[in-house]
Formats: C-alpha cells, structure tokens, sequence
C-alpha cells in the first residue's frame, strides 16, 4: 500500500483550518489540508466578513487580531482579494452607551495608539451616509477593521495557498481516523510529522472524548443580506449600536455596561433573551450583511424565526438608514462556541496533534494570528 507523506497534515479547510495551513507554509513545511465537503459551506463563509479587532478582548488577543489584520492584507496585496480598510463605528444613541464607550476607550491603550477615539454625531454622520443622524449622541471610531467578502475571501485564500506555497489541498475527502504518524482518509493513507483537527462545527468524528470536556457548544444564528445598493451605495465603515456593547469581550469589566444591560432589559427583552445585536458591513459586489442571534445549545433545530430576523432589522433601523433595505437572502450559522470567557480551545489529545476549534464568532478576526502562535517560529 502507497503512503504519502507530509509534514504538516490539517484537517478542515475553514478559515482556522488554512490559517494553520499558511502559517505551516510559511515554515518551508509540506502541507496537505483534507476537507470533507466539496467546497467551503460553513460558519467561515457565512458571516459579516468583519475583521474586527475592536471587539476582542483587551490584550493580547486584541494584539492577536491586529496581527491577523496584518496577514489578511499582505494576502490581499499578492491577490488581489478584496479587503476593505472600512474602520468602524459604534454609534451611540443614549447617555449609557456614550459612558460605556468612554470608559472603554480610557481603558484601551493600545486601541487609543492606533487612532481610536470617540468623536462628535456630526463627524459620525460625515464618516458614514448611513448612520441615521436622529438622536445621536456620538460614536466611537476605530480605524482597524477590514471588511473582506468571506463567501469570495475563503476560496481565494486556498487558492493562495496552492498557487504561492503549493499546499496540497483535498476537498471532498474525510479523514477516517488518526493514530500518528498514520492519517487514515478516503483518499489513502498518509503519515505526518504533526496533525491540525480544525474541524469547526463537526467536533464528534476525531478525538469526541475532548470535545466531550471541552465545554464547547454549538451557537446558532440568523443573519440577512440585501440586494446590491442602488447607484453602487458604498457603506464606508462597518456599523453597529448599542446591544453590541454587550456582546464582545472588549467591553467586559467596564462598570458602565451594568446600567446600560439594565437598561435594555427594559427596553428590548426579545433582543436579549434570543442574543441578538446587530452589525452592519457590505460585500465586494455592494450587498450588506446584517445580523445577528445567538442560540447555544448542543443541538438546534434547522428553522429560523422570523421574529427575530424583524427584530434584527427593527434594531438596525434605530442607527442605520439603508438605500435599499429589501432582504434577498436569509441563512443560519453555526459554529462552536466556548461560554467560560476561554477565546479558544487548543489541546493535544496525542503526541504531535493539536485540537484547535472554539473561537466563536472571531474565526475571521483571530485565526490567522492564532494559527501562527500555534505552529510556532
């Protein structure tokens, strides 16, 4: 029986899964990258395309998604991959929201060095045609985020991958079993000097017994998409309100988001009780994405509510005036999801495998950074 070898075997070829195919790359290493689905369908294509260091926790992993950042434009660079250098803006519309705001960015150096500061409505509104002008009080503006369109990013990032590095990159193959330096797949055998299971929202077919302890769960969500905007409508930078100071881990520990979650408790219960805040960004072609829920759980069921897609939408329009707001598409994501404040969950189950999964909605943002802490300089 023929064995093919590699150096570096990565299992799933969702965005964390290339990530530590290019940082492998990068190393000089032979890699092959085993993807069961015959292209990308996951949670790597079906988000906002959001960049978004200003949402991670403060920190080293906020440092982490700057270096991300870093890797998706030299990427762009060589590629041509669409990668806008949007920034962003948190519109704030109360009182409560602006000292959130305020006392994030006192807390946040390193944030405050790369240009993020609060700024006034009106320098709101000349930075973005579509943040609605009523009622806002002032915004925060970091110039960080890049918005990249994932359903064109993803693929252009494998094809990066085997164009620059000569990744060798096997869709529409599973890998049946691992017990190194053996990979056993539907498409032959292999051996490795060392194994990636990045297999995202599939974490029972290799190792179940860690995901069993890992505490991960899978968080379901529902998330839209416009037409293209009239007269080619560019967004500029990528928005969001309020109920997304609730949501990241860059706002953890500031004293005033106890008044505003009590607040919106009040105000918007069926926002809170089914996770939902709303961001805004656009695609390559001019379409916006608008989102999201959060549901955890082990299991969900396959429908979405049509309630909550209103009441995304109901919320969006509080701090966004859209050209066109008609919805062209509707879609679920899933991925999995660690609820302890861990931002990622990386273990080896066996000498020369390493287990990384569980970094949430910040796939986009963390894994590029994150795969080379992992595979080392």
């Amino acid at each position: 029986m023929t064995v093919n070898r590699a150096d570096t075997v990565v299992v799933g070829a969702g965005i964390v899964g290339l990530a530590h195919a290019l940082a492998a790359a990068r190393r000089g290493e032979r890699v092959v990258v085993f993807e069961r689905d015959d292209f990308a369908v996951g949670a790597s294509i079906r988000n906002f395309g959001m960049i978004w260091a200003i949402g991670q926790e403060r920190g080293a992993v906020y440092e982490r998604a700057l270096r991300s950042r870093e890797i998706w434009l030299e990427i762009a660079a060589k590629t041509g991959l669409w990668a806008e250098q949007t920034g962003s803006l948190h519109l704030a519309h109360h009182p409560d929201e602006v000292a959130v705001l305020e006392e994030f960015l006192a807390a946040a150096p390193a944030a405050r060095e790369r240009g993020t500061t609060m700024i006034t409505a009106r320098e709101a509104t000349e930075r973005s045609a579509t943040a609605r002008p009523d009622g806002l009080l002032a915004a925060l503006w970091s110039p960080t985020e890049v918005n990249v369109d994932p359903r064109r990013a993803i693929p252009a990032v494998a094809e990066h991958l085997v164009a620059e590095y000569g990744v060798d990159i096997r869709f529409g193959t599973t890998v049946r079993s691992i017990d190194m330096p053996a990979v056993a797949t539907t498409a032959g055998e292999w051996h490795a000097e060392r194994v990636f299971v990045c297999g995202g929202n599939d974490f029972a077919t290799l190792y179940p017994d860690v995901f069993a302890e890992s505490g991960l769960v899978r968080c379901k969500l529902q998330m839209m998409r416009t037409g293209v905007q009239p007269g080619g409508r560019q967004l500029g930078p990528m928005l969001c309100g309020g109920l997304t100071l609730l949501h990241y881990a860059a706002f953890n520990g500031l004293t005033a988001r106890a008044a505003l979650a009590d607040r919106m408790a009040v105000e918007l219960p069926f926002h809170r009780e089914h996770g939902i805040h709303v961001l805004l960004s656009q695609t390559a072609d001019g379409r916006l994405t608008i989102g999201d829920s959060h549901a955890y759980g082990m299991t969900h069921d396959p429908f979405e509510n049509e309630e909550i897609n209103e009441a995304v939408l109901s919320y969006l329009d509080t701090f966004a005036a859209l050209p066109d707001a008609r919805i062209t598409e509707r879609w679920a994501g899933y991925y999995p999801s660690l609820r302890d404040g861990r931002t990622e969950l990386v273990v080896s189950p066996e000498p020369a495998v390493t287990v990384v999964n569980g970094v949430g909605g910040a796939g986009m943002t963390l894994s590029f950074g994150l795969a080379e802490e992992n595979i080392g300089g």
